[in-house]
């Protein structure tokens, strides 16, 4: 191989564990949202045994929204979380 097509593999020696923990650290609320997101699920399957006489379609169909409301609202928090280091944390020059 040529010496200009060389790549660094530096990102690449890091396992998968240590790369969660690293971009955990970067985004705290993408594991946040991904948490959530798991708990409305297993909380929709433990419900769908007792949804009583609503159609399974519906059901679905609002745990879909409510893991995906979670998510968002998780995402939009992380965007304020970074908004304001980045802007009103910083100390000023």
């Amino acid at each position: 191989m040529s010496s200009d097509t060389d790549v660094s593999l530096s990102s690449y020696d890091e396992d998968q564990g240590s790369k969660l923990i690293r971009k955990a650290r970067e985004a705290p609320f993408v594991p946040i949202g991904m948490a959530g997101f798991a708990a409305i699920v297993a909380y929709g399957l433990y419900k769908l045994k007792s949804r009583g006489n609503t159609k399974m379609s519906v059901h679905l169909i609002h745990m879909r929204v409510a893991a995906q409301g979670f998510v968002v609202g998780a995402m939009t928090l992380g965007m304020g979380y970074s908004m304001y280091q980045e802007f009103w944390a910083k100390p000023k020059p």
